[in-house]
């Protein structure tokens, strides 16, 4: 994952909402000169169209289709939250630990969201992405997805 810089992984991160850790994810992006500032609305406006919760632990925000011309360039974040975040509801909770936030350029974002949910379809993947200690160990471990 070439996209993937230290600077946009963050370690033991924790959020009281999905909103809060969406709206997270999107400042990430904006700071990173990758979207608009009003991507971050399309962001949470996807995740009330449809769930970014991917299952195995991981969430994917990202944009709607509406937003692409927001996307100033192709970009990923890695937030690692090890207490878990609900995506989901009080009655049906989907608790996800690392949250994939993700910019791309025409197609990109399909391709991106590809390699993570293969990559994470492995819960041992998850796991050691969730337990990471330090961000050049996501880095390496992310080098070859």
């Amino acid at each position: 994952m070439e996209l993937l810089t230290e600077d946009m992984i963050e370690l033991n991160q924790h959020f009281a909402t999905k909103d809060e850790a969406i709206r997270f994810c999107g400042e990430k992006l904006v700071a990173a000169g990758c979207v608009e500032r009003d991507y971050i609305d399309a962001m949470l406006a996807r995740e009330e169209l449809l769930s970014v919760y991917m299952g195995n632990f991981i969430a994917i925000p990202h944009g709607t289709d509406e937003a692409k011309h927001l996307v100033k360039k192709s970009g990923i974040c890695v937030v690692q939250v090890p207490d878990g975040v609900n995506f989901g509801t009080a009655e049906e909770e989907k608790i996800a630990t690392v949250l994939f936030g993700i910019a791309g350029v025409g197609d990109d974002h399909l391709q991106l969201i590809q390699q993570i949910a293969l990559y994470c379809s492995d819960v041992e993947n998850v796991v050691y992405l969730a337990d990471a200690q330090t961000k050049s160990d996501i880095i390496a471990r992310l080098a070859s997805v």
